[in-house]
């Protein structure tokens, strides 16, 4: 993609301070767009807006709780007071919490509804409303998961919220498509990031064998498609979710998780 794709774009990115998140927010700093890149927490945010400054690209860290209206508003007044508008939104903001399903914690539940799917919700509306106050047009990305499309023990909750994105994206054709709006969701599959490779040092060996590409994704592979769909490449796409796995949907080999604490 060209380095000048994303000139005059303005983006915010969630839970951007390392990972898939970092990656996006990068890759669309650098071929052009200005950035605000959003971390719950705010040395992370402010390490990741930092280095990609030194990079050579536009990019202002704001940190906080991505489930929360006065935060997502936040990132919505700074991205006009510091570049003028608003003309992407990534919600990339989530987490993952395993567990049986019969023991399940209710307090689990709340946080994994609340940051997945009311946050992105939240998101997706501020970031329309200013994107149709401009009439611009615009382009919105949900962050999905494989596991909105096959089965994942332990992972109900998240699972359920993935899934969830994808009819969002789908659903809101209707309302933004009339705004020049577009909005679609990246399923990834197993991807290799800071957090993975911290909570389990067997993941690469364990997803390769089970992934017909022979590896799991790394950051740069789940940030192409992104970019791809915030592109100017994408314009009579929207509503649709991009899997991005290796083949791993196709076949779904389980990892053995027998041994995991949940």
């Amino acid at each position: 993609m060209s380095t000048h794709l994303f000139n005059n774009q303005v983006a915010i990115v969630t839970g951007a301070g390392q990972g898939i998140g970092f990656e996006i927010a990068k890759q669309l700093a650098l071929k052009g767009a200005c950035v605000i890149l959003n971390d719950a927490h705010a040395e992370l945010a402010t390490e990741a807006a930092n280095s990609i400054r030194a990079l050579g690209g536009e990019c202002v860290a704001f940190s906080g709780d991505a489930s929360q209206t006065e935060i997502i508003d936040g990132m919505v007044d700074e991205a006009v007071r510091c570049f003028g508008k608003l003309t992407i939104a990534v919600a990339n903001a989530g987490i993952t919490l395993f567990g049986d399903f019969f023991d399940y914690p209710k307090e689990n539940l709340q946080k994994v509804l609340e940051v997945n799917l009311m946050g992105s919700f939240l998101l997706t509306q501020a970031a329309a409303r200013q994107i149709r106050s401009q009439k611009s047009g615009g382009r919105i990305l949900l962050m999905s998961s494989v596991v909105g499309h096959q089965s994942h023990q332990f992972l109900g909750a998240y699972a359920m919220t993935k899934a969830g994105l994808e009819m969002l994206a789908k659903n809101l054709v209707l309302e933004l498509s009339p705004h020049g709006i577009t909005i679609n969701a990246v399923a990834p599959g197993a991807t290799l990031t800071e957090r993975t490779l911290t909570t389990d040092p067997t993941y690469p060996k364990t997803w390769s064998a089970i992934t017909p590409m022979g590896r799991p994704a790394i950051c740069e592979d789940i940030a192409n498609a992104a970019l791809f769909l915030l592109s100017p490449y994408s314009g009579h796409i929207t509503g649709q979710s991009l899997i991005v796995d290796g083949g791993w949907t196709s076949v779904s080999p389980l990892p053995d998780l027998s041994n995991m604490d949940v």
